[in-house]
């Protein structure tokens, strides 16, 4: 029984959600976002409530269930409210600067594919939007967007650039993650 897929979803004032087959387009004040979702999944919408129903009680009907009431309550808190994911940089001349739309990061690389490269740059997605904190300890990284998907996704490419180790605690990591500090291999 999926407990998730049942749930009704609440719509808030100013949020359309049209239907078409496999298609599920949500429209609110921050924009409009659109899903491909199942076609055995029933989306119906009656009196500002949103009800995802399934056909059978199939174990694949059961997983798609609550998958697809997931996702489309996700693209309604995207419409309304956004969804932001911070990022902190830590280590000792790491930095990251704003040029234009494109991130720049200085995290310690040298070489990139043999070649001597001290930055990476990462375009702004369409739809996202970065925020870079530089005068604070530690630097923080903020990504805004209406897509919980792709928020993510750039999210982890940024992290994945220099990914926190645990020997000195350096590197590129979310905020609040608590990296696990290992002792130093010693010498016999």
């Amino acid at each position: 029984m999926s407990r998730i897929g049942r749930n009704p979803i609440t719509l808030p004032a100013g949020v359309e959600v049209k239907t078409e087959a496999g298609l599920v387009t949500v429209k609110g004040p921050r924009g409009t976002l659109t899903e491909k979702i199942s076609e055995r999944m029933t989306v119906k919408v009656e009196a500002g409530v949103l009800t995802v129903e399934r056909p059978t009680d199939e174990k694949a009907d059961r997983s798609l269930h609550g998958l697809t009431r997931t996702l489309i309550y996700n693209m309604v808190v995207g419409v309304t409210e956004g969804y932001t994911r911070v990022l902190e940089i830590h280590g000792t001349g790491y930095r990251a600067t704003m040029q234009g739309n494109n991130l720049l990061l200085y995290v310690g690389h040298s070489l990139v594919n043999g070649k001597p490269q001290a930055k990476f740059t990462i375009a702004q997605p369409e739809g996202i939007t970065f925020e870079v904190a530089e005068k604070v300890v530690p630097i923080t990284i903020t990504i805004k967007g209406n897509s919980k998907q792709a928020v993510g996704q750039i999210a982890a490419v940024i992290r994945g650039k220099r990914p926190p180790e645990p020997y000195h605690q350096k590197g590129i990591r979310y905020a609040g993650e608590n990296v696990r500090r290992k002792e130093m291999k010693k010498k016999n």
